[in-house]
């Protein structure tokens, strides 16, 4: 009797491990989006105690203690959110995994920030706001708390909606809104915001230029040739020098700066020598690579490769040193309008003020960029190595041009500028091939309704884009100018 119930006890056994077992990893999958949440408030509270333990008892301590942690909350949503153009052409050319992107996002991210952004930081916190036409250092200041708090608030909805919007067009439209309410139209400095909006229009333009004309060249001189392997081995040295050149001058201008001065003559030379070692050390690597490969057009996405990841690498430096004054520039005003007891005079840049905004961006990526980063690399148009490595081309020599001359221009701009650029290059370059053929390449003629249908850029993700650029700066500017009078009208 016994031994006929060992079984049905073992049974009923396993049954119950079973059940235990579908507990436990239902639990592992709903607390898995609750860890994210759970570090960023840990960086949040440490920024916290950071900026108490820096300012001690000091008067006005706790107004730089709360604009630290909005400040780490702004920097995480940065990270979150613009990270992805940067690092999301190279994942969805699949040149790099979502893990290697993230690792080096985060590195470049932060020496970025930290070894050149504080030219940015100057342009946002001050030129924005005339702080003449503000009555006193606490209207100031909490002017700069509501420009953090909108911009933060509305650059979390738009992540969490899966839209890649302008972080400093979020962090201008803050300071803009706040200023007015705080001071009227007479405090903001609208020649800057005129400068600053040029900007904007200009930048996601000349991106799209720039990444549809190195695709043009790649497509004419290496795609198109008949020995393409050959075309390669000549020309992808080349691209990879003029990268490593921008990468080079732009880093003897800015990241050297406090060790030495350079002249901007000296650092195109050196730029020209970094460009040239670039081509000596890459030319007998592709062409090491390239030996037995096929003569098609997989070949060459292998070979693209490397110089893809080079330029997201870049991208990302440039990113951190242009991005980082979104996060923390407000924070730097306050910090200095309450060290100095005014806010006249020069915004010195305190270290563990960029470091709360290298880290932040740095833990926004990893805990919440992956959303973004296939949004971007992927369901805009479709990208390989070739074309992702001309949008980040592109948008890496924008951004250092820009944040070189002090402008605050939107790297989600000049990255998603770039993308449309490439699609669009791609859509009217097959128009072109299938109204006039190749003798290059054999081109199927196709139906001019089908070819209305089958365009290469998603016309949804351009309007939302474009929808979300346009309404940022006001939405922004609204939130900031009623968050201000709140605060304004509960501690004044």
């Amino acid at each position: 009797m016994s031994t006929d119930s060992e079984p049905k006890q073992w049974k009923t056994l396993d049954k119950d491990l079973n059940r235990i077992s579908r507990v436990e990893y239902a639990t592992r999958y709903v607390a898995r989006p609750l860890v994210g949440v759970g570090v960023a408030f840990a960086f949040v509270a440490l920024a916290t105690l950071a900026a108490a333990v820096t300012f001690g008892q000091a008067q006005g301590a706790v107004f730089v203690v709360a604009a630290a942690a909005f400040g780490a909350y702004m920097a995480l949503n940065i990270g979150a959110n613009d990270v992805a153009n940067n690092m999301g052409p190279a994942v969805g050319a699949r040149a790099l995994t979502m893990g290697g992107a993230i690792v080096i996002a985060a590195i470049c991210e932060s020496a970025g920030a930290l070894l050149a952004g504080g030219d940015v930081v100057s342009t946002i916190s001050k030129g924005i706001i005339d702080p003449a036409g503000v009555a006193d250092g606490s209207t100031f200041t909490w002017a700069m708390m509501a420009a953090l708090i909108a911009a933060a608030l509305w650059i979390n909805l738009a992540t969490w909606i899966g839209a890649p919007v302008s972080t400093t067009h979020s962090v201008v439209g803050g300071v803009m809104g706040s200023g007015v309410a705080a001071a009227g139209v007479a405090a903001v400095n609208w020649p800057s915001m005129a400068a600053i909006a040029a900007s904007w229009v200009v930048s996601p333009v000349l991106g799209g230029v720039i990444a549809a004309a190195f695709l043009a060249f790649i497509k004419t001189f290496i795609i198109y040739q008949d020995d393409k392997i050959a075309a390669a081995r000549r020309w992808v040295p080349v691209l990879v020098g003029i990268m490593a050149g921008a990468f080079a001058a732009y880093l003897a201008i800015k990241g050297f700066k406090r060790v030495i001065a350079i002249d901007l003559l000296t650092a195109l030379l050196i730029g020209a020598g970094a460009g040239a070692v670039a081509y000596v050390v890459t030319a007998p690597l592709i062409r090491r690579q390239s030996e037995g490969m096929e003569n098609r057009n997989r070949s060459l996405k292998e070979l693209f490769g490397l110089p893809l990841v080079i330029s997201a690498g870049l991208l990302s430096f440039a990113h951190g040193a242009n991005d980082v004054a979104n996060a923390v520039g407000p924070l730097a005003a306050i910090v200095h309008a309450q060290e100095a007891g005014g806010f006249a005079g020069k915004v010195t840049i305190p270290l563990w003020v960029m470091v709360i905004g290298a880290l932040g961006i740095s833990f926004g990526l990893v805990l919440f960029g992956p959303k973004l980063i296939r949004m971007v690399g992927s369901q805009i148009t479709k990208l390989n190595p070739m074309r992702a490595y001309c949008v980040a081309l592109s948008a890496a020599i924008t951004v250092i041009i820009a944040s070189w001359l002090g402008l605050p221009v939107s790297s989600t701009h000049i990255a998603v500028g770039g993308v449309f650029g490439v699609g669009f290059f791609r859509e009217w370059d097959t128009e072109r091939r299938a109204r006039k053929g190749n003798r290059h390449i054999a081109v199927k003629q196709v139906a001019p309704e089908e070819r209305r249908r089958r365009k290469l850029v998603r016309r949804s993700h351009f309007m939302t884009v474009i929808a979300a650029w346009v309404v940022t700066v006001p939405a922004t500017a609204l939130i900031s100018g009623l968050v201000f009078l709140a605060l304004d009208g509960a501690f004044s």
